[in-house]
């Protein structure tokens, strides 16, 4: 335990400085293979990381195909009307014999038919992997090769295999990579219950030189601010030709991150309604033998890539004032920065309070004086304060014309308190802030309003740290608890998250109003807090999901971090009233948004929602396409980008 507790704290250190944290990263890699070595990595990590021995167990269990799957999957394909034809583009450069034909045998092992293979040499030193292509092209008439003349690097030689495709989609697999066997049929089923998709995308993981697998990555449906930071789609990544055709094929200049400007372009083009995410690991990435692939210098040009792309995005969708910068650490995640609107859009901070001045006036200090956004004013609801010390401190905060004091006693509502606020506010932009809420940078205003003022974004959400630095809030998870819960809740401060999601502003089905801003036209649009049937808890759930059925996009930000008291100021609700009541809005949340709560679309079918950890779930409530008809599950209209 002690050896753990110190290299946990060495670590956190080590992430800030990238030239240190890069060779420890290198030696990780490689004893993370042995046993010990796994335990005391995924120790360090954190306390959730799942070994590679769980994950195995967990792919017995629910990742492996039985013979009355197969058969089955072999049923429905011959029920299918007008299969697609899919075109498996597969660039390659002096590939090693043994993986290439083990590459190449994954593709001929599909259940479904309807494929070819197009791959691209090019132009590999010597001869030996023309020959090898030239054989299995030989022999298999759906595999289509071409030589090209000189190495033109990875994006060019894409293209020249996508000149051979003349499948109806085109699914992108690297030379020493491989497909699992339903892989493809998965792909068809989709296309079969969603014909209007134009882009898909597929769980993935990692396979060593021994098979084994490891290091799953389950994602989530399509995160468009999660892409800005990391490219979430990656493999297996699927797209009609016709579009991709339009786009003109892959860019050169994006070397190490093609793919991530491809389905970015892509994106702007079709809109997430087009695009579909699978929840099974259908392509096993080689970690380990793949060539030249991990030095330092290409992680680098990687990087730079993938921020150049990201820049571009931006610039064409109208963010054009946006910087992308390379977040350090070897993962080389990327943060956009927005410019705030000039003049800046006055902010009305609301900050229910009774009382408590020990905490009250630790967040008044730091809204007012511990905060660099100028343009605020700051609405102090007191819901009924009596203390002495409380008022003189009321009466002396009313000198700086930024503060107005707003009487409001009565049994506690906070719905009732934050309606009746916002109709005083004269702010463009609401931000409700709990009174237990202490800061740690003065940025944190400026970051939220920066993500608010966006027209496709309803709320924005802060990262909220527990006094000990653990995590409070990082986003709300629907369904936990039979409504929500926290995600990563109780993390360690520097933990990165399940794929990095605790250090990467993320698109969410939900965030607290202990930090929540948003623009005061959004929140007349959806008629603000409901103050009948949900007075304490979930009203701030509640309020996201009609934000999200309205059209908008919910954000959390990791670049606004704060300190949360939690519940600090109220105590916990544990008389049989306030039992009631909980259980009444929990009544009230399953009422109205029942199949939504079942079927987060930032939280996958994968995961246990009994946990908030991405913890993969014993009984995954994903369904088989093979085993019957596959119902959507219910979906919020989305009417902005």
């Amino acid at each position: 335990m002690l050896i753990r507790t110190i290299s946990a704290r060495a670590l956190s250190v080590i992430r800030r400085w990238p030239f240190v944290h890069w060779p420890v990263h290198q030696v990780a890699r490689l004893i993370v293979k042995t046993g010990w070595g796994e335990k005391y990595v995924r120790e360090v990590l954190g306390p959730d990381a799942q070994t590679d021995a769980q994950y195995r167990e967990w792919i017995a269990a629910h990742d492996t195909l039985s013979d009355a799957d197969r058969t089955a999957i072999s049923r429905h394909i011959v029920s299918m009307a007008g299969p697609p034809k899919i075109s498996v583009i597969m660039p390659a450069f002096a590939t090693p014999e043994p993986l290439i034909r083990a590459a190449i045998a994954s593709v001929q092992a599909q259940l479904y038919p309807h494929w070819e293979l197009c791959i691209a040499d090019d132009g590999s030193p010597g001869g030996a992997l023309w020959r090898i292509l030239e054989d299995c092209a030989r022999h298999d008439a759906r595999i289509r090769v071409v030589r090209r003349p000189e190495n033109g690097k990875i994006t060019a030689a894409t293209n020249s295999a996508l000149a051979l495709a003349s499948g109806d989609f085109v699914a992108f697999m690297d030379h020493d990579d491989l497909l699992t066997e339903h892989a493809l049929y998965h792909v068809a089923a989709t296309l079969e219950q969603h014909p209007d998709t134009d882009l898909i995308y597929s769980d993935e993981d990692k396979i060593d030189e021994r098979g084994r697998r490891s290091q799953p990555y389950f994602k989530t449906a399509w995160n468009a601010e999660l892409m800005l930071g990391q490219n979430m789609v990656n493999h297996l990544a699927i797209y009609r030709r016709s579009l991709i055709e339009d786009l003109g094929g892959l860019r050169e200049g994006f070397e190490g991150a093609q793919d991530h400007d491809l389905a970015l372009r892509a994106a702007e083009r079709i809109g997430p309604e087009r695009i579909q995410h699978i929840p099974w690991v259908l392509y096993h990435w080689r970690w380990r033998g793949r060539q030249g692939s991990f030095s330092r210098r290409w992680a680098e040009i990687c990087a730079e890539s993938a921020r150049h792309a990201v820049a571009e995005h931006l610039a064409r969708i109208d963010q054009d004032g946006a910087l992308v910068f390379n977040q350090p650490g070897a993962a080389r995640w990327l943060r956009v920065h927005r410019a705030l609107p000039d003049p800046q859009p006055l902010v009305s901070i609301i900050v229910p309070t009774r009382d408590r001045l020990d905490l009250f006036a630790r967040c008044a200090e730091g809204v007012l004086h511990g905060t660099d956004y100028e343009a605020l004013e700051l609405l102090i609801v007191d819901n009924g304060s009596v203390e002495p010390e409380t008022l003189a401190h009321f009466e002396a905060l009313q000198a700086d014309p930024r503060v107005r004091i707003l009487p409001a006693p009565g049994p506690f509502n906070f719905s009732a308190l934050m309606n009746g606020a916002v109709a005083e506010a004269r702010g463009e932009i609401i931000l409700l802030l709990n009174n237990d809420i202490s800061m740690i940078g003065p940025d944190w205003l400026s970051e939220m309003v920066s993500h608010a003022v966006r027209p496709n974004v309803g709320a924005a959400g802060a990262r909220l740290l527990y006094p000990d630095g653990t995590v409070q809030h990082a986003g709300v998870v629907l369904g936990t608890g039979g409504v929500a819960g926290h995600l990563h809740v109780g993390a360690p401060g520097d933990y990165p998250g399940y794929q990095g999601h605790l250090k990467l502003a993320r698109n969410v089905s939900a965030v607290t109003a202990a930090c929540l801003a948003m623009r005061r036209a959004v929140w007349d649009e959806v008629g603000g807090m409901d103050a009948e049937r949900l007075t304490v808890a979930f009203n701030d759930v509640d309020l996201c999901l009609k934000v999200r059925a309205a059209g908008y996009d919910i954000v959390w930000t990791p670049f606004a971090e704060l300190y949360h008291h939690e519940s600090a100021s109220r105590g916990l609700d544990l008389e049989p009233v306030a039992a009631a009541r909980f259980q009444s809005e929990i009544a009230t949340m399953r009422d109205r948004w029942g199949d939504v709560l079942d079927n987060d679309p930032f939280y996958g079918p994968v995961f246990d929602q009994r946990f908030t950890n991405y913890r993969p779930a014993d009984e995954p409530r994903r369904v088989a396409p093979w085993n019957k008809e596959v119902t959507p599950p219910p979906v919020i209209p989305r009417k902005r980008g």
